[in-house]
């Protein structure tokens, strides 16, 4: 009994020491990656918008197409949604499956719209957003609460899949902001579109 009780606890032991082994945090520079993008596409957000004004803001540039104001809503109700998504995926064990795409697949997202994709119903704009402050105030929020989990997680992100995209938890961070970046070249679209209304010049001081 007392030879198959240490062989027992031997097994037991080296089960957990494989689990915790197999446990790995982010490296240094996947942290640095996705903390620059993450912050490059908040600032590259504002700075789009800045300064433009309300008939800017609801420019249609065709039939159908966004405004930026309904860019702005659409990250504003996508952000949270992904946010929850990658959440439930970490409550999930580990996998052993592996992420059926690379990070520079995810990066490359975010750069090449010669792919259109037309947003899910629970992600589409219902022009609900009309101050674009509000919008950007609401981005920022939870950029800021993704931020300080990336900056501080011990987490292994690698070792979980977000099944909506078969990619895995750490990638699905790095989506979001490509997906931010997607939708801030779609806003540089319409500002370059034609018809778009031209600032209107500063008032000369009396």
């Amino acid at each position: 009994m007392g030879v198959r009780l240490e062989v027992k606890i031997s097994a037991a032991l080296l089960f957990l020491a494989l689990k915790f082994a197999a446990a790995a945090p982010l490296t240094g520079l996947e942290r640095q990656r996705l903390i620059a993008h993450m912050q490059m596409t908040e600032s590259w957000l504002a700075d789009e918008v800045k300064g433009l004004s309300n008939e800017q803001l609801h420019f249609h540039p065709a039939p159908g197409a966004w405004s930026i104001l309904e860019v702005v809503e659409h990250l504003v109700i996508s952000e949270p949604i992904y946010w929850q998504d990658f959440q439930r995926a970490m409550k999930m064990p580990p996998s052993s499956s592996k992420s059926n795409a690379g990070d520079d697949d995810i990066l490359w997202y975010g750069i090449d719209r010669t792919r259109r994709e037309k947003a899910i119903p629970s992600e589409d704009v219902k022009g609900q957003l009309q101050d674009l402050s509000a919008g950007l105030k609401a981005f920022r929020e939870l950029r800021a609460t993704i931020l300080r989990y990336v900056s501080a997680t011990k987490d292994d992100l690698r070792s979980r899949i977000v099944p909506r995209q078969g990619c895995d938890a750490y990638q699905w961070l790095l989506l979001i902001t490509s997906h931010c970046q997607r939708h801030i070249l779609q806003i540089r679209e319409i500002k370059s579109s034609p018809g778009f209304p031209k600032a209107r010049p500063a008032s000369a001081e009396p």
